[in-house]
C-alpha cells in the first residue's frame, strides 16, 4: 500500500483504538495490524484486520433494531435507547449506511480504502 494510505489508516486505526464504542475484538485485531506493518506479516494481518472490520461495523437498520429492542433498552436505558433509534432513522434517511459512533466512523472511513490496503 502506498505511504499516503498507510498512514491514514494509521491515523484512523488509532482513532478507532482510542474509541470508546470500539469492541475488544476490534481494538485487538487494530494493534495486531499495527504491530504488523512493515513486516511479513502486514498482508495476512491486513487480512485479518478488514475481516474484523467487515464484522464489526453496524449497519444502520441493525443500529435502529437493536436501539428499538429490550436489548438495546438495557444497554443504553430507556430514553436514550430512544434518542438513538431516533438518531439512527435520522442519518439513515440522510444517506448513512452505517451507525456514525466514533468506532463505527473509523471503521467506514478504513473499510473505504480496503482495496488500496491488500
Amino acid at each position: 500500500m502506498n505511504k499516503e494510505v498507510l498512514d491514514y489508516v494509521v491515523e484512523k486505526t488509532n482513532d478507532l483504538i482510542n474509541a470508546a464504542s470500539c469492541s475488544q475484538e476490534a481494538k485487538d485485531a487494530a494493534k495486531a495490524w499495527l504491530d504488523a506493518v512493515g513486516t511479513d506479516k502486514e498482508a495476512e494481518a491486513t487480512k485479518a484486520y478488514i475481516a474484523e472490520l467487515e464484522q464489526d461495523i453496524m449497519p444502520i437498520d441493525g443500529l435502529i433494531a437493536f436501539a428499538e429492542s429490550d436489548m438495546g433498552a438495557q444497554v443504553f436505558g430507556a430514553e436514550k435507547a430512544k434518542g438513538v433509534a431516533a438518531h439512527a432513522k435520522e442519518i439513515k434517511a440522510a444517506g448513512a449506511k452505517y451507525c456514525d459512533c466514533p468506532a463505527c466512523a473509523a471503521v467506514e472511513a478504513i473499510l473505504e480504502k480496503k482495496d488500496q490496503m491488500v
